[in-house]
């Protein structure tokens, strides 16, 4: 190789050329860093209820790494996702030194339990909340069916003038729905919109004529429901012991 000049020559102008394009890069990389180039503004956007502002700025304080072009966006992202009302975050830059962060919240929509809250998607989060709300009672992975089902029940009640307070679905996929009222539906596996919608229709000249509030409905019948009313067992009783003390 060493008696031929062609091949040397090529060699050299390949080894000239990645000299080049390295001193390009290192430059490059200084002038990246240079003060001129740092973030002076963070900018927060969307419609925000639980996050707040001290929150925001701990986070730059203490996340936010790098300049204008340093900075790392999935990390940035991440960082802010970590508060516990963020459900998404969209992070951009905005040339020449300002970052837009827009924040999406979790919109509560039912307690799991007591160890988390749904959110309007089927998502579990955690956060502390000290409103009003439904509570879901369910195996693990059913959230997101249970928000689909409280849905349906939600308008379906409101026609009778009900709301749901807690749902619950069994291990075996039995659904029950207590009501504001104090009334518990028991709606069984199978079939459970089209027995609500019995119930429903039946509702104003069934039980909403009762001199009496019942506590218990079991929708699981063909046909038909049965009804439990408290101490309506005893009443019955009551004559039939006066008549034997005669």
């Amino acid at each position: 190789m060493w008696d031929r000049p062609d091949i040397l020559d090529a060699a050299a102008n390949v080894l000239y050329g990645l000299a080049a394009l390295l001193a390009v890069y290192v430059a490059a990389m200084a002038v990246i860093r240079l003060p001129a180039f740092a973030l002076r503004e963070v900018r927060v956007g969307g419609a925000l209820t639980h996050v707040t502002r001290e929150q925001v700025e701990t986070v730059v304080r203490r996340e936010l790494k790098g300049n204008f072009f340093t900075l790392n966006l999935a990390v940035t992202r991440a960082a802010f996702e970590k508060l516990p009302w963020v459900r998404r975050v969209d992070v951009r830059r905005q040339w020449p030194d300002r970052l837009d962060v827009a924040f999406e919240e979790h919109v509560p929509l039912a307690r799991w339990a007591d160890i988390a809250l749904v959110n309007t998607h089927g998502e579990l989060f955690e956060a502390a909340h000290g409103g009003p709300l439904p509570v879901f009672v369910g195996p693990t992975g059913t959230a997101k069916e249970m928000t689909i089902q409280y849905g349906y029940f939600r308008r379906s009640l409101a026609a009778i003038g009900q709301e749901p307070v807690q749902v619950q679905i069994s291990p075996r996929r039995a659904w029950r729905v207590e009501l504001e009222s104090g009334l518990t539906l028991e709606l069984g596996r199978e079939q459970v919109e089209a027995r609500l919608a019995r119930f429903v229709a039946a509702y104003a000249r069934t039980l909403a004529r009762l001199g009496r509030r019942p506590e218990y409905v079991d929708l699981r019948y063909a046909n038909g429901f049965a009804v439990r009313i408290p101490g309506l067992r005893d009443e019955k009783a009551e004559p039939k012991r006066g008549r034997r003390a005669a």
